[in-house]
């Protein structure tokens, strides 16, 4: 038998709902550049410094193996800084992910399978449309039920 969420949850839920639409959303992009950013280093050789000497973006070969310590160009390095992003956002969507389903009550693997979301390019995007309209409607499906009477209260007092 599967738990079903709390009533008393059901207001935590909307805004973890709201908070895991977000940073799916944030964390499915920073996965696409952070892929973009793989292909251009590994097929391609590069790697992409703003604010150079040389204008505002330049493209530097990336450095050949046992000379790294020797290769310093100037700029800021924007393919490090989307990987420390990425990373940064996996944290908060792991977070979010965590408020939806601890109070939606889904079994270890669900979470899982969500976490997994961050790791797998374009799975985000897939997820947050299903997880949303699952929770969505469970949520709109529990509104429209009455609550059920409070027998303890209805008891007869003497």
């Amino acid at each position: 038998m599967r738990l079903q969420p709390k009533p008393a949850d059901y207001p935590r839920i909307r805004k973890a709902l709201s908070l895991y639409k977000v940073t799916s959303v944030i964390t499915g992009v920073m996965l696409l550049l952070l892929c973009a950013v793989m292909v251009m280093k590994y097929a391609f050789g590069v790697q992409l410094f703003l604010f150079t000497p040389d204008g505002f973006a330049h493209f530097y070969p990336i450095a050949q193996e046992g000379l790294e310590s020797e290769f310093k160009p100037e700029g800021f390095d924007l393919f490090r800084a989307i990987l420390i992003a990425h990373g940064w956002f996996y944290v908060v969507y792991l977070v979010s992910d965590f408020m939806l389903w601890s109070p939606m009550r889904w079994s270890f693997w669900r979470f899982i399978l969500i976490a997994l979301g961050g790791v797998i390019p374009f799975m985000s995007f897939f997820l947050e449309a299903r997880i949303v309209r699952e929770v969505t409607e469970f949520l709109d499906s529990t509104a429209a039920v009455p609550a059920a009477p409070d027998y303890e209260s209805a008891k007869d007092p003497s």
